[in-house]
Order: C-alpha cells, then structure tokens, then sequence
C-alpha cells in the first residue's frame, strides 16, 4: 500500500493546456474516484500517475518518493483498463500470471499468486478458458486478477465498467468495493457515473477542465457542493436549478423565477432582497400535496419505477424534476402543488457558480 501526492501537476499537448496546476492527496489504503464530464483530463492525470503520460510541470509521489522520471513498470502500480486488454491466445491462468513471469519469477511462486487471485474473484473454473469463451464480466475479472496478482502498492482503474451492461455494471461496482475492503490497497478509479463514484468511494475528486472543482466524500459533495457544477453533477437525477431574484415580505423570503413563480426561502435567510441568484432543490426534497408556501406545478410525465415515482413538472417556464417515494395517482395534465423542504434549498451565484449560504 502508498500514499500518494499530486503537486502543481500540468499536463500540456503541444501549445494547448489540459491539466492546470493539480495538487491533493490521498492516504494509505484509500478508494479515491476521480470523475467529471468526458475531456476535463480524469483519464490523463491517471496516466500520468501510471507513467504512461510524460509529466508537463509539477510532480507526482508514491509513498513520499517522485516519480516524474520513474519508468512505468518500476512504480509497482497495476492498471486495469476499459477494453481489458487481454491476450487472446494465452489461458485465464496464463494472462493473469504473465507480469510475473515477464520478471521471470518462480514458477510456482507466480502458480500460487494465481491461485490466490482466481478464489478472491471466483475465477478457479475458468483458470484454462480463452478470454474469447468468456462474458464480459467474467473478462474484467481476469484483468482485475491480472493486478491482484502483481500485489501492487496501488490499483489504478480508468473507467473498467464502461462496456458492461447495467445489470453487470451494478454486480461489478460490489465487486470492485469487496476487493478493496479485504486487501486495503490504495485505489484510484476514473469514472464520468457519478452514481458509481457516489457508491464506491472514499473519497471523491470532482474535475472539469482540468482543474478540481470540490475534493470530499460522497455526501459531503452531495450535502454541501462547493459551486453549482458539482451540485448538479453529483445526484441522480440532477439538481433542479431556476434562476430568479430574492423578495421579501417581513421575515418571509422567495426566490422569484421567471413567470412569478415562488420558490420559497428557508426562515432566517440572510440573501438580500433583490439578489439574483440560482435556486437548487434536489428531486428527491420535493414532495406533492399540501404546504404552507406550494409551488404551483402542471404534471407533464410520470414515470413509475416501482419503488419511487420521478415526475417532470413545469413551473412556470421550467421544467422541474420530483422524485417522490412509493406511488402517485397524479396524471399528466393535472396541476399539483410542490411542497418544497426549505432546509434542503441550495444558493449560488450566477455569475461564478459559488456556493451562497441559504
């Protein structure tokens, strides 16, 4: 296991610019998700920290020693890839045990690492199989027994569910989080499914464009996102966010949106009246029936998914989402009244996108 260190980390591509000065840390035996939209450099900064990107400025630790000018394969890293990426024409057994026997180990030595990989991901029955007579599921465990069996200080893991179907893909995130409980090795896994970054990390690392927006666990980014990017990243379904101006009336305050809509204000807000602001409300914090401050709202879809019911609703010119727990018998056409939980409304600034205290 290593802790690592990201210092003023830079990445450029000719003249253009994709990774700005990156610095954080992560700690011994920690699963930290790197996400973000595709192109904010998630998948780069990983490969750099594999040594498979040359470094444009700062440096990057392993265990507190820099690796800028450490080849490759003498970080004692293991990456596991999108594609798999395995030999077609060697076994199960043969393609998680071939890193070892490249260093030319002792044959029984690298027989019993594969052995020891195969019963952690039930993968014994298929030690002589071709990767060609295998699902896709079962592949990604192959490659993931690959990395096990090297026993690296660090697992690096660039978006390994993204050809799964979505049945295989929940399977796989329990997988993935079982493997990291029992060996405790420090893990850096590169995701754009913010759900899969939800469940599995430690810790999350938000990107867009080559810089971090917000660095924190899972429902700290979901309780108290830094700006608006991260609010509505992180969630699903997404943030609803309106864009209005504060009014008051004594100690009552609104934001009012675009057609008069009133989107009510917890008590005590300190914004000042006529502010404009962007208003958030998550779907799952709004709710359908009586309320002393509703929002008036026509029913434009419903959609079952048996546990819970997600409408889409508009208020005014926008469209709002509403997941409400159990079932409806609220139809499309109807007008309904949203009864907002005023503790859970988000403020941020229009302009920068930062965080305001409600």
């Amino acid at each position: 296991m290593a802790s690592l260190s990201f210092r003023n980390v830079e990445k450029r591509f000719g003249n253009v610019e994709v990774i700005h000065g990156i610095g954080f840390d992560i700690a011994d035996g920690e699963f930290t998700v790197l996400v973000g939209p595709s192109g904010c450099g998630k998948s780069t900064l990983l490969r750099m920290l594999a040594g498979l990107e040359e470094i444009s400025g700062g440096t990057i630790a392993i265990d507190g020693t820099v690796v800028n000018d450490i080849e490759s394969k003498d970080r004692d890293i293991a990456m596991v890839f999108q594609s798999y990426a395995l030999y077609p024409h060697m076994t199960v057994a043969e393609n998680m045990g071939f890193s070892l026997r490249l260093r030319k180990a002792d044959p029984k030595h690298t027989a019993e690492r594969v052995d020891h990989a195969a019963k952690i991901l039930n993968l014994g029955p298929y030690l002589q199989r071709y990767p060609r007579e295998l699902s896709g599921g079962q592949r990604q465990r192959v490659a993931m027994g690959r990395a096990i069996v090297r026993d690296p200080k660090v697992f690096l893991f660039d978006e390994p569910l993204s050809n799964l179907d979505a049945k295989l893909r929940v399977a796989m995130r329990a997988e993935i989080k079982a493997l990291h409980q029992r060996l405790k090795t420090t893990t850096v896994y590169v995701t754009h499914d913010q759900v899969e970054a939800m469940t599995m990390a430690d810790r999350i690392v938000v990107m867009q464009d080559g810089r971090i927006e917000q660095i924190g666990t899972p429902l700290e980014l979901y309780d108290r996102p830094a700006n608006l990017f991260v609010a509505q990243f992180i969630g699903s379904p997404s943030m609803n966010v309106v864009h209005g101006a504060v009014r008051r009336e004594g100690d009552v305050a609104w934001v009012e949106a675009e057609g008069g809509v009133r989107w009510p204000l917890p008590a005590g807000s300190a914004v000042a009246s006529g502010e404009t602001v962007a208003y958030g409300i998550r779907p799952g914090d709004l709710g359908v029936g009586a309320s002393a401050r509703p929002v008036e709202a026509e029913v434009i879809v419903v959609e079952p998914t048996g546990a819970e019911t997600e409408l889409l609703v508009q208020a005014g010119p926008a469209q709002i989402v509403v997941v409400v727990h159990g079932r409806t018998n609220v139809r499309p056409g109807e007008v309904v009244d949203l009864a907002v939980d005023t503790g859970a409304v988000h403020l941020f600034d229009p302009s920068s996108g930062a965080t305001l205290r409600a």
